[in-house]
C-alpha cells in the first residue's frame, strides 16, 4: 500500500480526507470515506471541512472525526492557518487524500507535516508527494468518479459508490414542527422548490419558478415549500409569494433540510447541492442547469438517483462567459415552465415504477 512517494508498503494508522467546497461537493465525496473503511478497517479516519458542511458528515458510520477548517472566518489569517496546521500536526496522520484542490489545503497539511499527500496537480500541487493530473474541467465524467479516482491511483478496491448523508432525529422532529404550523399533515404530499443556487448563471428566472408553482397549485393536490439558504431569500422572494406557498427560506440547517426532502415527493432545483442530498434520500428530483461549460456540464454535476431527471439547452454559445452573459442567460431561459411541468408530471406518473436509488 502507498505511504510515502517512494512507495513504501504500510498500511496508514490515521487518514485525513481533505474537501472544503460546497455542499454538493461534499455529499459526492462520501463514498470515498465508505471504501476507506473499506480497505483500511482498523484505521483512524477523520474529514477535514468547512463549517458549514459539517452537518452532513457528523453521524457517518464511517467516519471517527470531523474536522472543521474555517478558511473564511477562524483561519483566514495566515498566522491561524499555520496555528491550524500545528493542531493537525500533533494528530500525527500518515496520509492526506485532498480531494479538491485549493492552495490552503496543500499549503495546511504540507506544514501539518503529514507524510504522504495525495492529491490533484493544481493550486500549488508541487506540495503534494503524489499527484494526478487535473482534467476535471473537461467534464469526461462525474464529479463522484473524480473523488474515486484518488483512490484508484492508491490501487484500493472500489466496493460502492453509493453517497449518505445522515438523519438525525431532532432536525426531522423541528421539521415535522415546522410543517405542522403550516397545516401540513403526515399524510399531504410535498413538493419542495429550490430557486436559489451558488451564482446567477446557475439561476432559472425567478418568474419561471413562480409560473411552475402556479402551474403544481392548479393541477395537482400537493403542498408546495420553497427554500433557500439565509443568504439568499432574495432569490425565493417572488416564489414565496404565491398564493399557498410554504415559505422555509432561511429557516433550515442542512440537517434539517435532509430531513424536509424525506418528507417530500419531489424536488425542483437549480444544479446546486442539494439536488444531490434529494438524490440520495430517494425523492424525485428535477435539476434545471445552464452554461455551457464541461466541467460545470450535467455529465459532472448531474443528480444521481433513479429517479433524477436533468433540463439543459444548448442554445449555440461558442464560448460560455459565464456571470458576464450578454445574452440574459439565454441557456437558461430556453428551458420553460411548460417543459419542467411536463417532466413533473411524467415523474410523478411513473414513480410507483421506480425503484428508491438507496
Amino acid at each position: 500500500m502507498f505511504y510515502d512517494k517512494n512507495l513504501t508498503r504500510k498500511t496508514p494508522r490515521r487518514i485525513l480526507i481533505v474537501r472544503t467546497d460546497r455542499i454538493g461537493d461534499v455529499i459526492l465525496s462520501t463514498p470515498v470515506i465508505k471504501n476507506l473503511r473499506a480497505s483500511f478497517p482498523s484505521s483512524y479516519i477523520a474529514f477535514m471541512c468547512r463549517p458549514y458542511t459539517r452537518q452532513i458528515l457528523e453521524g457517518n458510520p464511517y467516519l471517527d472525526e470531523v474536522i472543521v477548517y474555517d478558511k473564511y472566518g477562524k483561519h483566514k489569517s495566515i498566522w491561524s492557518s499555520v496555528k491550524f496546521s500545528l493542531f493537525l500536526r500533533k494528530k500525527k496522520f500518515d496520509w492526506a487524500i485532498i480531494l479538491h484542490p485549493t492552495n490552503r489545503a496543500h499549503l495546511v497539511t504540507f506544514f501539518a507535516g503529514i507524510p504522504f499527500r495525495i492529491g490533484w496537480n493544481k493550486k500549488l500541487g508541487f506540495l503534494l508527494t503524489k499527484k494526478l493530473l487535473h482534467k476535471k474541467q473537461e467534464g469526461e465524467k462525474h464529479e463522484l468518479e473524480y473523488t474515486l479516482d484518488i483512490l484508484r491511483a492508491l490501487k484500493l478496491s472500489i466496493v460502492d459508490k453509493t453517497t449518505y448523508f445522515p438523519l438525525k432525529k431532532e432536525a426531522q422532529e423541528k421539521v415535522n414542527f415546522l410543517l405542522g404550523s403550516w397545516g401540513v399533515k403526515e399524510k399531504d404530499k410535498l413538493i419542495v422548490i429550490h430557486p436559489s443556487a451558488s451564482c446567477p448563471s446557475k439561476r432559472w428566472p425567478q418568474e419561471y419558478f413562480s409560473c411552475l408553482v402556479r402551474m403544481l397549485k392548479e393541477k395537482l393536490p400537493y403542498k408546495v415549500a420553497v427554500i433557500c439558504a439565509k443568504n439568499e431569500e432574495v432569490y425565493g422572494e417572488k416564489v414565496a409569494e404565491e398564493s399557498g406557498v410554504i415559505d422555509l427560506r432561511g429557516k433550515l440547517s442542512i440537517s434539517e433540510l435532509g430531513a424536509l426532502l424525506s418528507r417530500s415527493i419531489l424536488f425542483i432545483s437549480n444544479d446546486s447541492g442539494p439536488v444531490h442530498i434529494a438524490s440520495f434520500l430517494g425523492v424525485a428530483v428535477i435539476s434545471i442547469f445552464g452554461r455551457k461549460d464541461k466541467g460545470l456540464s450535467p455529465l459532472r454535476w448531474k443528480p444521481l438517483g433513479r429517479k433524477s431527471i436533468y433540463l439543459h439547452k444548448d442554445v449555440g454559445c461558442k464560448v460560455c462567459l459565464a456571470h458576464n452573459c450578454y445574452k440574459g442567460f439565454l441557456c437558461l431561459r430556453a428551458i420553460t415552465p411548460q417543459e419542467v411541468m411536463e417532466r413533473v408530471t411524467y415523474l410523478l406518473n411513473n414513480l410507483c415504477r421506480i425503484h428508491p436509488a438507496k
